[in-house]
């Protein structure tokens, strides 16, 4: 590998790429659009890289640092969640990392609120349906599910960027709305009629429980055998922010069981590896994680990837830096 130049671990669009490619210094490319370098070849293609471009399947921790050597400047992640990359290793070394927040809420909240509504509304379970070729006929209690706009309760956990987004569709849908997080207590939540509560309360109210925080060392199972006995019998988990919030094992009891009437997920624990006892449950709406996954939106994500490097290259502050904990802003490092 070229010492000095940007490593980009996966291809993105031609627009992002023809930006990539204006960068001051050689662009390096992981060939396959489909499949991600595997861990031997990621740790060839960075050497001597000044900044690596990576998407949320790349493991960027200490070993690849080090691989990339000491001229590494800048490790900028295309998505918002940033558990991919050790920040605490990055910040020993001097490394910025970025992420790219806001210009993926709106398209995330669609695909968040379009997996609430194929759940509970039992529309994959329909497709399927239809697609057998059965003989059927319509039938007053074929398919019931939820009447989200006839009070039902929607609780998200951790009202953030993408979460406000989503309480805004609810609202639009004449939802209840409850939340957890510091911004459920905001004169913009209150607008939209969210009622700030703990977890528990959460829990045990909802009709429909959305996971909108994001994944830390803290809170890996978030969501486990405790929490789904403590959910609100024939109520609906959905998960569109990391996979390991949830106990899937815990949440296939859960349905099998008929304590919870489905689920949606649109990330999993081991992904890409899906849970075979949730594949084979009707009731479970299961999607190859593509809360992101419009052309704007990832152009956009791409795009701010991009300048982030650019700033860091010239000497400029990052755009949107990933902050370690404990880690003030005036206290980042700055890379010339």
């Amino acid at each position: 590998m070229p010492e000095g130049h940007v490593y980009v671990t996966r291809p993105m669009s031609p627009k992002v790429m023809q930006q990539a490619g204006e960068l001051p210094i050689p662009l390096t490319v992981h060939a396959d659009p489909d499949l991600p370098p595997a861990r031997e070849q990621l740790l060839e293609d960075c050497r001597g890289a000044t900044a690596i471009i990576t998407m949320l399947t790349e493991k960027i921790d200490d070993k690849v640092m080090e691989a990339a050597g000491p001229g590494l400047k800048v490790i900028a992640n295309v998505a918002v969640g940033y558990d991919n990359i050790d920040v605490e290793a990055a910040a020993r070394r001097g490394i910025i990392v970025t992420n790219t927040p806001g210009v993926l809420d709106e398209a995330t909240a669609d695909l968040a609120f379009a997996l609430i509504l194929a759940t509970v509304r039992r529309v994959a379970e329909a497709d399927r349906f239809i697609r057998t070729a059965r003989p059927w006929i319509w039938g007053p209690q074929s398919f019931i599910g939820l009447d989200v706009s006839a009070g039902a309760t929607l609780g998200i956990v951790g009202l953030g960027r993408t979460g406000m987004a989503v309480a805004r569709r609810a609202n639009a849908f004449r939802m209840n709305i409850i939340a957890t997080g510091s911004r459920a207590s905001t004169p913009e939540a209150a607008e939209l009629g969210v009622q700030p509560c703990n977890l528990d309360t959460l829990l045990r109210t909802s009709d429909v429980v959305s996971l909108h925080c994001p994944l830390t060392a803290t809170n890996r199972h978030l969501i486990g055998a405790q929490q789904l006995a403590a959910m609100k019998a024939g109520s609906y988990l959905i998960n569109t922010a990391r996979g390991p919030l949830v106990d899937e094992e815990a949440l296939a009891d859960a349905v099998e069981s008929g304590h919870l009437a489905g689920a949606g997920l649109d990330v999993h624990e081991f992904e890409p590896r899906v849970n075979n006892r949730l594949r084979s449950l009707e009731n479970v709406v299961l999607l190859p994680h593509i809360g992101s996954a419009a052309a704007a939106t990832r152009d956009s994500m791409g795009e701010l990837a991009v300048r982030n490097v650019a700033a860091v290259l010239s000497g400029q502050a990052a755009l949107t830096p990933v902050l370690p904990a404990g880690l003030k802003p005036d206290l980042l490092p700055t890379r010339g």
